[in-house]
C-alpha cells in the first residue's frame, strides 16, 4: 500500500492536498485519530485498497502526538509511507482565517488568533521535522496542487533532494534545510534587456554561464551537498530541501537551482525542483 499522511497547521492547505489525492484515486480520510491509523490501514489492506491518504492534525487533540510512533510502526510493515507537513507564516494564516471568517480549532475565547497559531506550532513541533515540509505562505492553490502531483511520483524508499529558488524580498522558505544566498552574484536585473526575463531564459543563462563567480558558487554548493548527502542518507532522512535565494527570486536563484537539479539528477539522485516566485 502507498500511504500518504498529511499534517500541518490549520489553514495551510491540507484540504487542498487531500482533494488532489482523492482525485488521483486515493481512499481519503480526514481528521483521523492517530491511535486507529494502523487498524484502518490493516482493514483497507485486507479489503484490497492499495492507495490511502489520511489527514491527522490538532483537531484529533492529543492523539496527534502519537503520529511519529504510528509512522515508525507502519514503516516496519514495509508500507510505502509519505508524510507531508504543511506550514505557513503566522501572518499568512491569520489573514486566511480572517478572510474566511472561520474559527481556529484551538480557539477557546481566551487566546487571540496569532496565539492560537503559535500554540498549534508548539503542539506539532515533534511532527514538522520528520516529513516533507511545504511552505504554502506564498503559494496559490493551483501551484500547491501541481507540487503534490509531482510529489506523488516519488519513490518513497529513496532520499529526495529538493532544490527551491526564492526571493529574499518574500522571506526565507519555512521548509528549507539549507539556505544559500546568491545575492552576491552579478544581477541580470540591472541589464534592461534581461530584466523582464528569468533564469529559465537563454540570455540570462548565457549571462550567468559567462560569470566566473556564478560558476564558483555553483561548484561550492555542489561540493557541500555531495559531502554531506551520505550522512543524511545514513540518518534515514527521506527529504532534504536546499533553498537558493536571490533578491527577487527571478534570475540568479532560478539559474543556480536549475543547474544543481540537473547535476544531481545526472548523478542518479531523486530530485525535485521548485521556483517559488515563478509559481
Amino acid at each position: 500500500m502507498q500511504l500518504f499522511l498529511i499534517s500541518g497547521l490549520s489553514g495551510s492547505g491540507k484540504s487542498v492536498v487531500l482533494k488532489v489525492l482523492e482525485d488521483s484515486g486515493f481512499y481519503c480520510v480526514d481528521n483521523l485519530p492517530a491511535e486507529i491509523l494502523t487498524t484502518l490501514t490493516d482493514y483497507l489492506l485486507s479489503a484490497g485498497y492499495d492507495k490511502m491518504a489520511v489527514s491527522i492534525d490538532v483537531r484529533s487533540a492529543n492523539s496527534v502526538q502519537r503520529l511519529p510512533e504510528m509512522l515508525s510502526r507502519l514503516k516496519r510493515n514495509d508500507l510505502e509511507v509519505h508524510l507531508l507537513f504543511l506550514d505557513a507564516k503566522t501572518d499568512t494564516l491569520v489573514k486566511r482565517f480572517s478572510e474566511t471568517r472561520r474559527m481556529h480549532p484551538l480557539s477557546d475565547g481566551v487566546r487571540t488568533l496569532p496565539e492560537c497559531v503559535q500554540y498549534e506550532r508548539e503542539l506539532l513541533a515533534g511532527i514538522s521535522q520528520i516529513g516533507h515540509r511545504i511552505d504554502t505562505s506564498e503559494l496559490k492553490a493551483n501551484a500547491l496542487r501541481n507540487w503534490i502531483k509531482q510529489f506523488m511520483e516519488l519513490d518513497g524508499t529513496q532520499l529526495t533532494l529538493l532544490f527551491e529558488s526564492f526571493g529574499f524580498k518574500q522571506g526565507i522558505p519555512l521548509d528549507a534545510d539549507f539556505v544559500f544566498d546568491v545575492r552576491c552574484l552579478p544581477n541580470p536585473y540591472y541589464d534592461v534587456q534581461l530584466r523582464p526575463l528569468t533564469g529559465l531564459d537563454g540570455p540570462v543563462i548565457e549571462f550567468l554561464e559567462g560569470t566566473p563567480a556564478a560558476q564558483d558558487m555553483f561548484s561550492d554548493i555542489c561540493r557541500f551537498v555531495e559531502r554531506w548527502l551520505p550522512h543524511f542518507i545514513s540518518d534515514n532522512r527521506s527529504y532534504l530541501t536546499i533553498a537558493i535565494g536571490c533578491t527577487g527570486g527571478q534570475h540568479r536563484s532560478v539559474y543556480i537551482s536549475e543547474k544543481l537539479a540537473r547535476h544531481f539528477n545526472q548523478a542518479h539522485q531523486q530530485v525535485l525542483l521548485r521556483h517559488r516566485e515563478l509559481s
